[in-house]
């Protein structure tokens, strides 16, 4: 027996011993990659020395004697802290995911490939100007060398993540870099899903006022009726099946709802206490680790910029000169149409067009697959765009036999200047000259705000599909791609886009709401993306005579719900105070206790409070209630709860009510039975996700945010030292926004935010301030991987000065890079 102890004792110290060495060897190798700072380094494609300098927050500030030089500094800052990041931005829109991962990517790669993204993006590049064409040179070859310097200095593969992935990498292109652009573009589109989503939708409810309850048009003048999709494309199945959702952190292609948002608002001077113009930007995207976003300082011929920038694209995106602010919010211009095409019974390999059948132009193109056989697939593309598989975007639920579907998309376009206006932008002074060069945005579309030293103003930048005015559907569902009337005509001309350039109340914004009411086809779009967030802004907005740069701090942080505000008494009309007393732990006495809670609440989706998710669990469960008898499981595509229709069920706009009643039951249900049955359903979920104990529940528990890492999140160990988990207030519906996941186990997670906020004041420019959701670094062994994050999540922010003298004077280092 004592041998037997002394032997476990070994084996066990052993084993101690063993898992030891095991971790110091990992964490040598993974340490290998952090980069130095502090260094000099004799670099190749160069003509002036080159300067970074980092300051306490790890933000770059790049110096050099020409441009060209200030762009290889980028390039090589952002190599040393998300290499990584930047080769998966490259492979998935080369849709190369699959050489890395297996097959679980190939449906990814295969999508990309069909939109042609790199070989546009490769001929996109000689449409650039010649100062573009300089920066994304000098860019390519900063990133190069720290590639080179890697290779050559055995620095941990550039890494942790390349020590599981054995992969080369290959030298970074101009083209690369605009082929980022058009995946971006890709991540913020949403109009084809909505698309999709309305014909089938359309198939299970022909009563065209039913169809405007649950997809509602956004407040404003009325809207000509859509057709019934089987109309315009007879042969549908009205009860298709849909494929099974992919919504890894891989794949670029978001869920509805997901495509991207963003605040953004302006004051001038008239409308600021300091009396310079002010100017607040968030974007929204998912949430990932590290963030989308990277921090820069760049020191150009025409001065100093300083904002966010993407790894991958040599241009500051959102952010300020001395002179001008710019910042980006999503437009949601319906840029995207689907076509359904007929395809010649008698040669497959022919579709038809106003002229007759025409041949489909094929190109071969060869997927490799980790561990498995390369897939050889045939790229087909009409007059009107590449065609896409039913697998794709639910496609085949809506495509009949006999036909495919195609894309018409202004993204897919081979001489895109969306660099060339990004780049330009930074060289802008003044608002005038930043319109100027907006004219070469050409995809994504976005809502450009903009402040100068004395003016504000509000553009949408990029491309606008030109329609013909007798388009069947308005380009709002899918229609017969051989139809003259439903094909484009090219783009509108920028004097079309919407702009408000030194409004009379001085104050201009936006929230991805409706911007604009036009007749089609100048009407932008359909589909938006706020109803509720514009309201809040307007009351914050008009609440003040004037603004301060800590006023645009408050809305930017604000977690007020006007959407809480506008519901709860719709639906708890006839539930508040109207029952008898209950004894305590029974169902009703529950219903009470939520009742009295919500019934004292002011709409604030605070963390510490339990009213929040009391709130979200009730107007989820409502939801469910009212739409699944309808739509069956097609229901489980309206994961989140949509409030415009919620509003006109309990208001009974058109008849709207009718959505109460249980079709396949014999009593007439009304609304305040199905509200009161919702909030039972949401108190039992509550009761058996968080505990009983009404007044203990915390928002914050439910209402997580997480960063997880695309690749390594889900790893067993490793997800607790990449993924960045927080407690958030907000909601969908706030100006905080952040937007919940609406599936799974864990439906109000936080997944999708503001990853990067900013406010620039141009009566003190470097009182400014700025912040990213995690932090500079990749690298999760940095110090920097999630510093900021710290600061973000308790609504701080770190200065955005591009005071030279306060860089150095708490620089965490100084690289110098020499010809």
């Amino acid at each position: 027996m004592v041998t037997v102890f002394r032997w476990l004792v070994r084996i066990t110290g052993a084993v101690l011993v063993l898992s030891c060495l095991v971790i110091a060897l990992v964490y040598y190798l993974a340490s290998q990659s952090l980069p130095d700072y502090d260094k000099t380094l004799k670099v190749d494609g160069t003509t002036t020395e080159i300067e970074i300098v980092r300051d306490h927050a790890n933000v770059p500030h790049i110096f050099a004697g020409a441009d060209r030089d200030v762009f290889f500094g980028l390039g090589y800052a952002h190599a040393q802290d998300r290499l990584w990041q930047m080769m998966m931005l490259r492979r998935t829109v080369q849709g190369r995911l699959s050489e890395m991962f297996g097959a679980r990517t190939v449906n990814i790669d295969k999508l990309l490939r069909r939109l042609d993204f790199y070989p546009l993006a490769t001929r996109s590049v000689e449409a650039q100007d010649p100062r573009t064409i300089r920066a994304l040179e000098g860019y390519a070859a900063g990133v190069n060398a720290r590639i080179a310097e890697i290779n050559r200095d055995s620095l941990g593969r550039g890494a942790p993540e390349f020590f599981l992935f054995d992969t080369a990498i290959p030298p970074w292109r101009p083209a690369d870099s605009v082929a980022i652009v058009k995946l971006m573009a890709l991540q913020l589109s949403g109009q084809l899903s909505t698309e999709v989503l309305r014909a089938r939708t359309s198939l299970l409810l022909p009563d065209e006022n039913r169809l405007a309850d649950i997809l509602p048009d956004m407040p404003g003048p009325g809207i000509a009726a859509l057709p019934d999709y089987a109309t315009l494309v007879p042969g549908v199945p009205r009860y298709a099946k849909a494929n099974p959702r992919d919504d890894t952190l891989l794949n670029p292609v978001k869920r509805r709802g997901f495509a991207g948002a963003s605040n953004g608002w302006a004051a001038a001077p008239s409308r600021s206490a300091s009396g310079g113009t002010l100017l607040a930007n968030d974007p929204h995207l998912e949430f990932t680790a590290p963030s989308t976003w990277y921090l820069a300082r760049l020191e150009l011929s025409a001065g100093g910029v300083i904002g966010a920038t993407i790894p991958g694209i040599p241009a500051v995106l959102t952010g300020r000169s001395d002179r001008l602010g710019w910042g980006l919010t999503s437009a949601y211009v319906d840029d995207q149409d689907v076509r359904i095409e007929a395809l010649n019974p008698d040669n497959p390999e022919e579709y038809r067009t106003p002229d007759g059948f025409k041949t489909f132009e094929t190109r071969k193109s060869i997927i490799s697959i980790k561990d498995d056989t390369p897939i050889t697939m045939t790229l087909r593309w009409t007059d009107n765009g590449p065609v896409l598989p039913g697998t794709h975007y639910d496609l085949d639920t809506i495509t009949p036999p006999g036909h495919v579907a195609s894309l018409s998309w202004t993204a897919l376009s081979p001489r895109d200047t969306s660099m060339t206006a990004a780049i330009n932008l930074m060289y802008a002074g003044s608002v005038d000259e930043a319109l100027g060069v907006s004219e070469d945005f050409i995809a994504p579309a976005q809502n450009l705000t903009l402040a100068d030293q004395n003016n504000v103003a509000l553009v949408m930048v990029g491309a606008m599909p030109n329609r013909n005015e007798g388009h069947q559907s308005k380009g709002r569902l899918p229609t017969q791609g051989w139809r003259p009337e439903n094909r484009w005509n090219g783009r509108l001309p920028f004097s079309d886009n919407p702009r408000f350039i030194s409004p009379a109340g001085g104050i201009v914004g936006n929230t991805n709401n409706k911007i604009v009411d036009r007749p089609f086809p100048q009407h932008v779009s359909y589909d938006w993306g706020d109803s509720q967030r514009i309201q809040r802004w307007e009351r914050l907005m008009q609440g003040r005579e004037v603004h301060t740069r800590d006023s645009f701090i408050e809305a930017q942080l604000d977690t007020v719900s006007t959407t809480a505000r506008t519901l709860l008494p719709l639906i708890g009309a006839d539930l508040w105070f109207t029952t008898e007393a209950a004894p305590e732990g029974t169902p009703e006495r529950r219903r009470q206790d939520a009742l009295n809670l919500l019934a004292g609440w002011n709409g604030e989706m605070n963390e510490h409070l339990p009213e929040p998710l009391l709130y979200a669990a009730w107007l989820r469960a409502l939801q469910e209630r009212l739409i699944r008898d309808d739509l069956g499981p097609l229901a489980d595509e309206y994961d989140h709860v949509e409030p415009l229709f919620i509003e006109r069920v309990f208001r009974d706009v058109d008849g709207a009510s009718a959505w109460c009643d249980i079709i396949r039951s014999a009593a007439i249900e009304t609304c305040t039975d199905i509200s009161r049955l919702a909030l039972d359903d949401a108190l039992v979920w509550v009761a058996e996700t968080y505990g009983t104990a009404l007044e203990s529940l915390r928002w914050g528990d439910a209402h997580e945010a997480t960063h997880d890492h695309p690749v390594l999140g889900k790893v067993a160990v490793l997800n607790y030292f990449v993924n960045i988990r927080q407690s958030t207030s907000g909601g969908d519906n706030t100006l905080m926004r952040g937007r919940t996941r609406g599936t799974g186990p864990d439906p109000f997670q936080n997944t999708h935010g503001a990853g990067y906020r900013g406010v620039y004041d141009f009566a003190d420019p470097d009182s400014s301030v700025f912040v990213t959701a995690t932090g500079q670094s990749g690298h999760f062994l940095s110090r920097h991987y999630d510093d900021l994050g710290q600061l973000w999540r308790r609504g701080e922010y770190t200065p955005m000065s591009l005071d030279t003298d306060l860089a150095r004077a708490a620089a965490v280092g100084i690289t110098r890079l020499t010809p």
